[in-house]
């Protein structure tokens, strides 16, 4: 029997050793299905990345290619035009030259399409600058006359550039006064297109008709302010009308260098400003629109996006209602800066509807200016609209009553003008000596509220409107002792601090000087 037991152990330890083979085979097969479903994966995912990629170059070859072939026609028929062109360029200027002499100084009475043409036709650049700057009230006749005026002018290149030599690329001026006319230098710059444009209507614009000294000049003008805006920390930092009127120049002039990087800077910086969709076209940006597109969106300035999704013909990629419901939920968030920590919440509530009815106003024009009421009905916008400017009036009015009976009441405390600490309230004199020998101060707690004391009333003190001689409330608890003079003596409420209002009133429309608004503007000329 134990023999025959050791005779069957071999067997049965051969059974469990193909058995352990048959599992490691087994997980060897697992495991290279495994490998392989994962390389089939991967392969087919880059087959997948460069159909695409293949698909968008044949697509992007296409464009070029017909971008190329229109390119190619313009060129040609701009060739055959060249004789023609020069010949109505002759002919016009030969009438110029003789209406010329009829045309004499503008009077100070004469109105603005009289004077501009007047001083247009006897290329009186200095007059004719000085004339735009005291019309500046005037803005938009001066917009609607410059181009037919400009029309007038023997060579309107130079005479443009004569004018506005004095303040671009540099303020040469020796008494800036007014302080900045870079609106006048885009007022201009775009107003002389019209001028510049080629006699044959089917070339027109596409060809300006600069002479090659007056383009060289340009060039140096527009290298000149290059080289003044790095020095000065950079284009980005550049004054928004400043930066305007270098894109305006170089496009007017047709002088646009291979900087496409710092065009589009520029344009990325002041996108805000409602020609620059149409100046980085026409500075040769068409190729790089998505990409800017893009980072608009991406820095949350929707609203400039649709406005150059519109202006590149776009809209199939960036479809404008989508990025008007963002920009409307973006406007409703209120960032957690240092600036809204330490202010109070009254105060952050006040600047976050500031900031909704800013946008509400902006996306409604930008609506009705593009004609998307079909798709974007404004009546939930302007309900909303209408209802913050109700909380609004009804929180000033609710200010003035408690402004109005906090200043009436009697006054609980007296004011040290010394140190701008309270007094304790004013004990029954003890003999007619002290009352001989005590100070009177004259004022009340509600004439002198910003003297040096916290506001009595409920609501928040608007920012920027600090404490005039403000100490800590350990000063206030310990006031020091004042001498006995016998002089009554009124002190007069200290001056206010209200911040300006950049550019407010200035009637230039978007020829302001300011900065880039903290809120979205609904408009922008």
């Amino acid at each position: 029997m134990a023999a025959a037991a050791a005779q069957e152990a071999p067997g049965a330890a051969a059974i469990r050793d193909g058995f352990a083979e048959l599992e490691r085979q087994q997980e060897l097969l697992a495991t290279c299905t495994r490998l392989y479903q994962q390389l089939t994966d991967h392969f087919g995912s880059l087959d997948r990345g460069i159909k695409s990629r293949s698909d968008s170059l044949r697509a992007r070859r296409r464009v070029v290619e017909l971008r190329a072939s229109r390119r190619l026609d313009a060129l040609r028929r701009r060739e055959l035009s060249l004789d023609g062109s020069v010949s109505l360029a002759f002919s016009r200027l030969e009438s110029l030259t003789t209406k010329r002499g009829r045309d004499g100084s503008p009077s100070p009475s004469s109105g603005v399409a009289e004077g501009l043409a007047a001083l247009c036709a006897g290329m009186d650049s200095a007059g004719f600058l000085a004339f735009v700057v005291e019309r500046r009230k005037e803005v938009d006749a001066l917009r609607a006359e410059l181009p037919a005026a400009l029309k007038r002018c023997v060579d309107p290149a130079r005479f443009v550039m004569d004018a506005v030599s004095e303040v671009f690329p540099v303020d040469r001026r020796a008494v800036r006064s007014p302080a900045d006319l870079a609106w006048a230098c885009v007022l201009v710059l775009e107003a002389v297109v019209p001028a510049l444009a080629d006699p044959d209507p089917e070339v027109g614009a596409a060809r300006p008709m600069v002479p090659r000294a007056a383009r060289e000049r340009a060039r140096g003008m527009a290298a000149e302010w290059k080289e003044a805006a790095e020095r000065k920390g950079g284009v980005e930092g550049a004054k928004p009308p400043d930066a305007h009127a270098f894109l305006q120049h170089v496009a007017t002039f047709a002088v646009a260098e291979k900087d496409r990087d710092l065009y589009k800077r520029i344009v990325l910086s002041f996108s805000w400003r409602r020609q620059m969709p149409r100046l980085a076209l026409t500075l040769g940006l068409e190729d790089e629109m998505e990409d800017i597109i893009e980072e608009l969106v991406t820095k949350g300035q929707q609203l400039d996006a649709v406005n150059f999704a519109y202006e590149a013909g776009l809209l199939e990629k960036f479809s404008p209602v989508p990025l008007l419901k963002s920009y409307l939920e973006d406007s409703k968030k209120i960032p957690c800066t240092s600036d809204n920590l330490s202010t109070s919440s009254g105060q952050s509530g006040v600047n976050a509807n500031k900031k909704e009815q800013s946008a509400l106003r902006a996306v409604i024009k930008c609506v009705e200016d593009h004609k998307l009421e079909a798709e974007f009905p404004l009546e939930d916008l302007r309900t909303r609209l209408e209802e913050l400017e109700k909380a609004k009036t009804e929180k000033k009015k609710a200010v003035s009553s408690c402004s109005s009976g906090g200043s009436s009441g009697p006054a609980s405390k007296r004011i040290r003008a010394s140190n701008g600490g309270t007094m304790p309230p004013a004990s029954a004199p003890s003999s007619p000596a002290a009352t001989t020998t005590t100070t009177a101060f004259i004022g009340s707690p509600s004439s002198h509220a910003s003297y040096g004391t916290g506001s009595p009333y409920s609501y928040d003190r608007p920012a920027g409107q600090t404490l005039y001689c403000s100490q800590s409330s350990l000063a206030m608890a310990y006031p020091p002792v004042v001498p006995n003079v016998g002089i009554a003596v009124s002190y007069p409420p200290p001056p206010m601090t209200y911040p300006v209002y950049a550019g407010y009133n200035s009637g230039l429309g978007a020829y302001g000087n300011s900065m880039a608004p903290p809120f979205h503007q609904a408009y922008y000329r």
